[in-house]
């Protein structure tokens, strides 16, 4: 993937990762069109850094995502990388009355909301010459957190779903990558101020860097993540495991 010259779809970037990793694509040369559910924060994004665009949607609702992708391509027809960003991560315990409501929550933003967009965009982006799908998971997809098992689980099944992606579009002109983020400072799980989350702007600036030194890149690793990624090859999953389940 080249790191300037794009029009990106940035589908879910109001916030966190997608919306600093959003500006700095805009600010390194790439046409960035943000997809969000809330239209005060899309104009909010487009007020500050003039140039990007914002589109409403909704990553749960099948219809909606029909609709970003029929607007979209209309409106930007050299449409060349979609990056699907959405997802929540929200605590459970199983044996609470509410954990399944939030299990299928997730399932429904995380997984099928990654599905469905790639459903949606691969058609167009196979007919451009130089295209990418950004798919992102998590260092949660390796070693899961215990305390957010569905969240961790649709990482993995992400993760799985890319590679088999990247495969069958391998004779293709779109490059599939996976991102794979480290506990970052964001408000998921409330870590805007936990020490041991990798601020947001070094995880951005290290992506960045990343993306253009590895244009050929299947996977984006900042080196915080590399402990997970690697953890069942090196023999430290069962200590990573326990340190993320507290104990």
């Amino acid at each position: 993937m080249r790191i300037k010259g794009n029009t990106i779809l940035m589908a879910g970037g109001t916030s966190g990762i997608g919306r600093a990793l959003a500006v700095r694509l805009h600010e390194a040369g790439n046409k960035v069109i943000i997809a969000g559910r809330r239209r005060e924060l899309l104009d909010e994004i487009a007020a500050e850094h003039p140039g990007i665009e914002g589109e409403v949607f909704d990553v749960t609702d099948p219809a909606s995502i029909r609709q970003l992708a029929a607007t979209v391509t209309a409106k930007h027809p050299d449409l060349n990388v979609v990056v699907t960003m959405s997802g929540i991560m929200l605590p459970e315990k199983v044996l609470d009355p509410g954990s399944l409501d939030v299990a299928e929550r997730t399932v429904e933003t995380n997984l099928l909301g990654t599905i469905r967009l790639v459903d949606a965009f691969a058609p167009v982006l196979v007919r451009r010459p130089e295209a990418a799908i950004v798919t992102v998971t998590s260092g949660l997809a390796y070693v899961p957190m215990a305390i957010t098992p569905t969240y961790s689980a649709t990482k993995a099944a992400v993760h799985a779903y890319t590679e088999s992606l990247r495969e069958q579009l391998r004779e293709t002109s779109v490059q599939v990558i996976e991102l794979v983020p480290p506990l970052t400072r964001t408000t998921l799980m409330n870590s805007e101020n936990n020490p041991r989350a990798l601020p947001l702007d070094d995880f951005v600036a290290e992506t960045m860097s990343l993306l253009e030194s590895q244009p050929d890149a299947r996977q984006i690793l900042v080196d915080r993540v590399k402990r997970q990624r690697f953890a069942e090859v090196t023999g430290d999953y069962d200590a990573v495991f326990a340190m993320q389940a507290g104990r």
